[in-house]
């Protein structure tokens, strides 16, 4: 089962500087090859039909805790396309072409087919696809697999911060490098223990530390590259029999966290008025909340009289 809490993973920058091809070039990260959509599924379905998992467990909790990481990943990207979508256009009568800057844009969906939010493509408008999937049922093809999709995911983050100085976008990209690269080290770790190579002396792939990005080195700094969480309070603990040592590449000590991170609060999405979302007038919304208070049974406080 999954809990689910009403926070993402980080503080993303509120900016004023709409740019819908900056959301193009971050769609990448959400559903390409190697995006967060291609990650989450990968270990979400590994871990659905992980074979032996009570004599294999410590590497079960490993693909279990990170595939719930993922999901957050997805949401962070999803909010990180909005923000850049925010203020591309503005509201006006439809003879007035409201939409019309949207003609520019390098990725029209944001526009045709939704609100001007996040959707699950990739930066050039093709759809995610279930064929990004990887689960050979064997462990170590799985591990190694893995491996190579964080590295392949970590090359498409850094491609995308030099494609944009979007402070939204920099701030996710650079906390996700950070993020992405603690699964890499992990599977690493895991594949030494599974066959005794050490894997971790490949690392960094490409051969650039994060230190070299403004957003990245700040998390660095706070240790967010050294800690592994398990995403439960009861569960998944195995991870320790692999996230343990020190990191390769700078020796600083590594960390099994029980549960999850700190949150921060989801983004306020403001209404669209030329993209008819959320469709609900001001006075729409009365009546609404009107309707609400009846149903909950719900009355107006009365006025205090003073003498």
């Amino acid at each position: 089962m999954f809990k689910r809490m009403d926070e993402i993973m980080i503080e993303i920058p509120q900016v004023n500087k709409p740019d819908a091809n900056a959301a193009a070039a971050v769609q990448e990260l959400l559903g390409g090859k190697f995006g967060e959509m291609s990650t989450l599924n990968n270990y979400l379905f590994q871990s659905f039909n992980f074979r032996s998992k009570t004599k294999l467990k410590p590497f079960y909790d490993l693909i279990m805790s990170i595939t719930a990481e993922e999901i957050g990943h997805v949401e962070l990207v999803s909010h990180a396309i909005n923000c850049c979508l925010r203020g591309t256009t503005s509201a006006g009568e439809p003879d007035a072409a409201p939409l019309g800057s949207a003609k520019d844009a390098r990725f029209s969906y944001h526009f045709l087919s939704g609100g001007q939010g996040a959707m699950p493509f990739d930066s050039m408008g093709n759809p995610w696809t279930g064929a990004n999937v990887f689960n050979s049922g064997n462990l170590v093809e799985d591990l190694l697999h893995n491996f190579f999709l964080e590295c392949g995911a970590r090359t498409h983050k850094m491609k995308v911060y030099e494609m944009t100085d979007h402070p939204s976008a920099r701030e996710v990209v650079g906390f996700l490098l950070v993020r992405g690269g603690v699964h890499v080290v992990a599977y690493a770790k895991a594949l030494e223990v599974a066959t005794g190579v050490d894997v971790t002396r490949l690392i960094p792939i490409p051969s650039l530390n994060n230190k070299h990005f403004k957003e990245a080195a700040k998390y660095e700094a706070k240790g967010a590259h050294t800690k592994l969480y398990t995403w439960s309070e009861h569960d998944f603990a195995d991870i320790g029999q692999i996230w343990k040592g020190t990191h390769p590449e700078d020796n600083s000590p590594l960390e099994v966290i029980k549960g999850a991170p700190q949150g921060f609060p989801i983004p306020e999405s403001p209404a669209v008025e030329e993209e008819f979302a959320p469709g609900i007038s001001s006075e729409e919304f009365k009546s609404i909340a009107d309707r609400l208070k009846m149903a909950g049974n719900i009355s107006e406080p009365k006025a205090t009289i003073h003498a």
